[in-house]
C-alpha cells in the first residue's frame, strides 16, 4: 500500500425530500446570492428546481440562474457563469443536475475568483487554491461529482475533453441526495449511469499497487452492490430501496474511497472522453463499449488483477488466470448488454472511426506514455480502439 492522503469534506444529505434542505445548507456555507445552475427543462417541469429556489429564498439566500446545461459540458457556458457571478455578486454556486451540471457549476466556482482563463487550471498551467463554495441537488447518479473534487469540460476550440483533479477545492460542501428524483429516469440514461459508476471503480481498482487487499474489498463491495441492485431499477424505476443503494453506489464509486493507497490507471476515461468529445456519445454508454476493450488488451500481458475481479465479483471458478480473465470480460460484456449498453463502436453509432486520428488526440492530452495498470504508447492505444469493434 502506498502512503496516500484522504479528503471527504462533503456533508451528504440523503433521503425523501432532501432537497427541502437546500437553503439551510447553503445558509451554512455562509452564502447570501448563489447562482443555481441546471440543465434541461426536467428539473424545471417536475417541479424540483422550483422547490430548491424556493428553500433558497426561505433561508434568505438571493438567487441567479444558468440553465440549459448538456451533457459532454463546454467551455462557452462555464465562461458564461463566471461573467454572470462576477455581475451579480454571486459568492456560492448550486448545481441542480447530474454530472455534466454540476462540473459546469465546479468550473465556474473556480473561475470566478481566478484573474486568468479559468481553462489554465485544465491545461495544467496553473494551481487551483481556491473557489466558491459549491452545494449540489444531485438528480443523476452516475458520474460521482457530487463528492469528488474533479469537474471534465470539453474546450470547444479543438475539442478538447479533459479532467481536473483537485483534492479539495472543487469538493461540494454538501450534497442532497433523493432517490425518488431518480424514478423517472429513461432506462438507457440509468444504465449509462451503471457503467459509469462502475468504471470509476475500476479505474482505481486495476492498479499495479500491492497490499490494497482492505481497499479492493470496498471496491469489489460496491461492483457487487451494483450488479445485484442494477437489474431492479431497471425493471422497477420506481424500486426506492434499489434506487437508494445505487445512488450511494455513485458518490462512493468517485468520492476517493476506493483509491486509498493505490495507483490509479485512468487510461480508459481518456479513451472515451476522445469519443465524446468527437462524436458526442453518452459518456457512460461509451465506458461500455471502452473498458471490456481496454480489459482484454491488458490481461494479454497482466491477467492476474483481471482474474481477481472475475472471481470475486462474478464468482468465476476458473483457475487459470488467462482463462479466468478471459471469462471475467465476459461477464461484464454479457452484464452490460443485459442492461441495454451499446458493446461495440458500431453500436454507438460510430461506423467509421479514424483510429490514428482519435489515437493522437488521446496522447495529446494525456501524454505518451500514459496508464499505471498498462502504460499505453500510441500502438497500444490503437490496438485497443481497434479492439471496439
Amino acid at each position: 500500500m502506498e502512503n496516500f492522503s484522504y479528503i471527504t469534506p462533503t456533508r451528504y444529505v440523503f433521503g425523501r425530500g432532501a432537497e427541502a434542505q437546500t437553503g439551510a445548507l447553503a445558509a451554512a456555507m455562509g452564502c447570501r446570492k448563489v447562482l443555481v445552475v441546471s440543465g434541461g427543462s426536467s428539473a424545471r417541469r417536475s417541479g424540483l428546481l422550483g422547490r430548491v429556489l424556493d428553500s433558497l429564498r426561505e433561508a434568505g439566500i438571493a438567487t441567479a440562474e444558468l440553465t440549459g446545461i448538456r451533457p459532454n459540458p463546454t467551455d462557452d457556458r462555464v465562461y458564461e457563469g463566471i461573467d454572470l457571478c462576477r455581475k451579480e455578486g454571486i459568492d456560492g454556486v448550486i448545481a441542480v443536475g447530474g454530472g455534466s451540471v454540476i462540473d459546469t457549476a465546479k468550473a465556474i466556482a473556480g473561475g470566478v475568483p481566478y484573474d486568468g482563463d479559468f481553462w489554465d487550471f485544465w491545461a495544467g498551467k496553473a494551481v487551483m487554491e481556491k473557489a466558491l463554495p459549491v452545494g449540489v441537488v444531485l438528480t443523476i447518479p452516475a458520474a460521482g461529482s457530487e463528492g469528488s473534487g474533479n469537474s471534465v469540460i470539453t474546450k470547444l476550440d479543438g475539442m478538447r475533453k479533459i479532467s481536473l483533479r483537485t483534492d479539495s477545492a472543487l469538493r461540494p460542501r454538501f450534497a442532497v441526495m433523493n432517490p425518488e428524483l431518480t424514478f423517472t429516469l429513461p432506462p438507457e440514461q440509468t444504465a449509462a449511469g451503471v457503467a459509469d459508476m462502475m468504471a470509476h471503480i475500476m479505474e482505481r481498482y486495476f492498479t499495479p499497487t500491492e497490499g490494497v487487499e482492505v481497499t479492493d474489498r470496498v471496491a469489489e463491495g460496491v461492483l457487487q452492490a451494483i450488479i445485484t441492485e442494477a437489474p431492479k431499477v431497471m425493471t422497477r424505476p420506481d424500486d426506492y430501496d434499489a434506487r437508494a443503494n445505487i445512488m450511494w453506489c455513485g458518490t462512493l464509486a468517485h468520492n476517493g474511497i476506493c483509491g486509498c493507497g493505490r495507483r490509479e490507471d485512468w487510461a480508459s476515461h481518456g479513451l472515451e472522453h476522445v469519443l465524446s468529445a468527437l462524436y458526442g456519445v453518452t459518456h457512460g454508454a461509451g465506458l461500455a463499449v471502452v473498458f471490456p476493450a481496454w480489459l482484454t488488451y491488458a490481461s494479454r500481458t497482466k491477467p492476474g488483477k483481471v482474474a481477481q475481479f472475475g472471481r470475486r465479483v462474478f464468482g468465476i471458478t476458473e483457475p487459470d488466470d488467462s482463462k479466468a480473465a478471459e471469462a471475467a470480460i465476459a461477464a461484464l460484456r454479457s452484464f452490460y448488454g443485459s442492461l441495454g449498453l451499446p458493446l461495440t463502436l458500431g453500436e454507438l453509432g460510430i461506423e467509421n472511426p479514424d483510429f490514428e486520428a482519435i489515437t493522437a488526440m488521446f496522447h495529446r492530452d494525456k501524454g505518451t506514455p500514459f496508464g499505471a495498470y498498462i502504460s499505453l504508447a500510441p500502438e497500444d492505444t490503437e490496438a485497443v480502439y481497434r479492439l471496439m469493434v
